[in-house]
């Protein structure tokens, strides 16, 4: 199958991701990824992304896309993928499309993970992570630590991240919506999307999604 993954942030997308991929055997592919990636490895898209980054600039659409397109080029993908986090907006959906067409194949899917906006805030905001380890991740309201302001496991403080504070959070959604939620409109279009809760356990979700998935294939 060949997904993309679309919702707000704080919608659970990159834990979806992991699940819907291995359940479906197909590579997961985030932006995130394709950065880190490319950085690390100090290809020249990664450089060219790299001089943004460092100075607090968005990287460009050509050159996000231009990663996009390695990847799908790589052999795990040629019989289906999960993006996550790309297309982004409306320039950048126009693009894949084009990619696909030159291979000539189509998308199965676009799965649109929706969530209430003040569940988004509860979420994000809630968040504590630890400081000393930085892998250690609680929540005050879902999964509170058993003495508040400690990690369970290392003992390390936690703290809230500067950009999951209520106030940037609403901005990171108004930036969603202006950006990233046309192309829902964009993929209805092509009658690609399906859309579900993502309210509920992990489980429930990725069967929710699973199910919707299922039935958007044997259209």
């Amino acid at each position: 199958m060949r997904i993309v993954l679309v919702g707000p942030p704080g919608a659970g997308k990159g834990t979806q991701a992991q699940y819907l991929a291995k359940n479906l055997s197909i590579p997961h592919i985030s932006t995130g990824d394709l950065f880190r990636s490319n950085i690390s490895q100090g290809t020249a898209l990664g450089r060219k992304a790299q001089e943004y980054t460092s100075s607090g600039r968005l990287v460009p659409d050509e050159v996000t896309i231009a990663m996009a397109k390695d990847r799908l080029e790589e052999a795990d993908a040629a019989e289906g993928f999960l993006l996550d986090g790309f297309p982004r907006n409306l320039g950048q959906a126009e693009a894949l499309d084009a990619y696909l067409r030159d291979k000539e194949v189509t998308l199965d899917g676009v799965l649109d993970l929706e969530v209430p906006e003040d569940e988004v805030v509860k979420r994000i905001a809630g968040r504590r992570l630890c400081r000393k380890d930085g892998a250690h991740v609680y929540h005050v309201s879902y999964n509170p630590p058993k003495t508040e302001g400690v990690c369970d496991v290392c003992g390390g403080e936690l703290y809230q991240r500067d950009d999951d504070t209520e106030d940037k959070v609403r901005v990171r959604l108004e930036v969603y919506h202006s950006e990233t939620e046309p192309i829902i409109d964009y993929y209805k279009a092509q009658d690609l999307v399906v859309t579900i809760s993502a309210l509920g356990t992990v489980d429930e979700v990725t069967r929710r999604a699973m199910e919707a998935l299922g039935a958007a294939e044997s259209v």
